[in-house]
């Protein structure tokens, strides 16, 4: 195949809309099911970057969760712990804890469910039974990965009444090293970001803590890779081999770090003992739990617990956290790993991403204050690398 037509480009309006290859060779993917948008592609191959460039320098399997062509969370197949696999809803899944690759999927589908309500679904390895189990009951759009057992294709086959987008991509195939596109008539070209981000890019520590242990390496790996191919500015939140909170297309540093913490701040308190024992209605819908949750442990809890309304969701009326209970709870959380696309330009950075338990940060530097961003890193004890290189993706 050497195109494809699609219904129409970002809105119904924009027509005609099509891929292609320019140079005439053959599309290196199939579209095993369903018919893609022209929105689908655009997450499809920036979500296959990011897990095909996680799976390289890692060496595990990989998953993400796309959304409006940045990631919600992206994770490598490391096993759930009880707590977190309630907190994901996969708890009742069978098998999850012998598919690594399942395990990514229920990390990043699970990390912000929010965002990820009708995501876009990348995976670094073929997609097996228990991954498609996972992805047949969440509300989603479509999956890429670089083959299907036939059983998984079985089953994401028929969901959406069998028009679910399933695509294939070749594994292999590398992209030329120049890209193009247009804006209002205009041909913008580039060298591609073949930049290779790994463990190395980590050893211009310049605080007084220079102790980075390597699973933290590996968490802020994650992050950059992950901000490789988030909408700019961005900054990414990491812990236990999974993005745990994106501050995507911001146009002020801080406003990314404190989107990112906010999100990173609900995923822990998502699974703290209060909130996974929710009296739920029985058969309430996940995506209303989900809602419920997230009303929960915002700062208007009160919203879904207050006479009237706590009798919607649940058989008995839960009491809400107060503020200072939740700043108890994520006071005691540490060891937290946060990247950043571009340099900090001031201090508040810092200082927000230490009330969410930051410990280890990896950002290019370059800034004019940068002697003050490690002044407070020391000040909280956090070690933090300079990778000199810049991650803008628009």
């Amino acid at each position: 195949m050497k195109e494809f037509e699609l219904k129409y480009g970002c809105n119904p309006n924009q027509k005609p809309a099509r891929i292609f290859m320019e140079n005439g060779e053959e599309l290196p993917l199939r579209i095993l099911n369903g018919r893609p948008g022209y929105i689908n592609f655009l997450d499809a191959l920036n979500s296959w970057q990011l897990v095909f460039e996680i799976k390289k320098a890692l060496g595990l399997p990989t998953a993400t969760s796309f959304k409006h062509v940045s990631p919600t969370s992206a994770a490598i197949g490391l096993p759930l712990d009880e707590k977190l696999k309630k907190a994901c809803f996969v708890d009742d899944i069978k098998g999850l804890d012998e598919s690594p690759l399942a395990c990514a999927y229920a990390r990043a589908r699970g990390t912000d469910r929010m965002s990820s309500f009708g995501d876009w679904i990348a995976l670094s390895e073929p997609c097996d039974e228990v991954t498609a189990r996972i992805i047949k009951r969440e509300v989603s759009d479509g999956v890429i990965a670089p083959g299907y057992s036939e059983k998984a294709l079985e089953i994401l086959s028929k969901k959406k009444q069998g028009g679910y987008n399933i695509i294939q991509i070749d594994p292999d195939y590398k992209p030329m090293p120049i890209e193009r596109k247009q804006v209002f008539g205009i041909t913008f070209e580039q060298g591609r970001n073949e930049f290779e981000i790994n463990q190395k890019l980590l050893s211009n520590v310049v605080t007084a803590n220079k102790n980075i242990p390597d699973d933290k390496k590996r968490d802020l790996v994650i992050a950059l890779i992950t901000l490789k191919y988030t909408q700019s500015n961005s900054v990414c939140f990491a812990y236990d081999g999974q993005a745990i909170g994106v501050g995507a297309g911001q146009q002020s540093r801080i406003h990314c770090t404190r989107l990112a913490a906010s999100k990173a701040d609900a995923w822990h308190l998502r699974q703290h003992e209060r909130v996974l024992n929710l009296p739920f209605i029985d058969k309430l819908d996940r995506a209303v739990k989900n809602n419920v949750i997230d009303v929960f442990v915002s700062d208007c809890p009160e919203d879904v617990t207050a006479d009237g309304q706590w009798q919607k969701y649940f058989t008995a009326q839960p009491i809400p956290f107060t503020s200072e209970e939740k700043r108890e709870y994520l006071g005691g959380i540490s060891g937290v790993c946060l990247a950043s696309d571009a340099f900090f330009p001031f201090a508040d950075n810092i200082e927000r991403a230490a009330k969410s338990g930051v410990s280890y940060i990896a950002q290019p530097g370059g800034s004019l204050r940068d002697d003050d961003v490690i002044a407070c890193c020391d000040m909280f004890d956090i070690a933090m690398a300079m990778t000199g290189m810049r991650l803008f993706h628009h």
